[in-house]
């Protein structure tokens, strides 16, 4: 099953899609989700989210400034300021 991920800013949406791996930082430390984690809400820190999508493929991008959080299968990323970076 499908992680399914979205990215957005304070004033867009940066990137959604599936994914099979999400690794961001947050300010306790950095935290890898994939399908099926237990539900989890965490602050950001500074830093890149890593996201690795169903294809195998790979999308960097920077956040700051928000949270992140997981529930069943939807993986929702709020930053104040994100923005992919490949």
């Amino acid at each position: 099953m499908a992680l399914n991920v979205s990215l957005v800013s304070a004033d867009a949406e940066v990137w959604t899609g599936d994914a099979t791996l999400v690794v961001a930082k947050t300010v306790e430390g950095e935290i890898g989700i994939m399908s099926g984690h237990e539900p989890i809400l965490a602050i950001l820190a500074e830093g890149q989210v890593r996201i690795t999508r169903a294809d195998g493929s790979k999308v960097l991008a920077n956040a700051q400034d928000g949270f992140l959080s997981m529930e069943g299968s939807q993986l929702t990323i709020v930053a104040g300021n994100a923005a992919l970076i490949a």
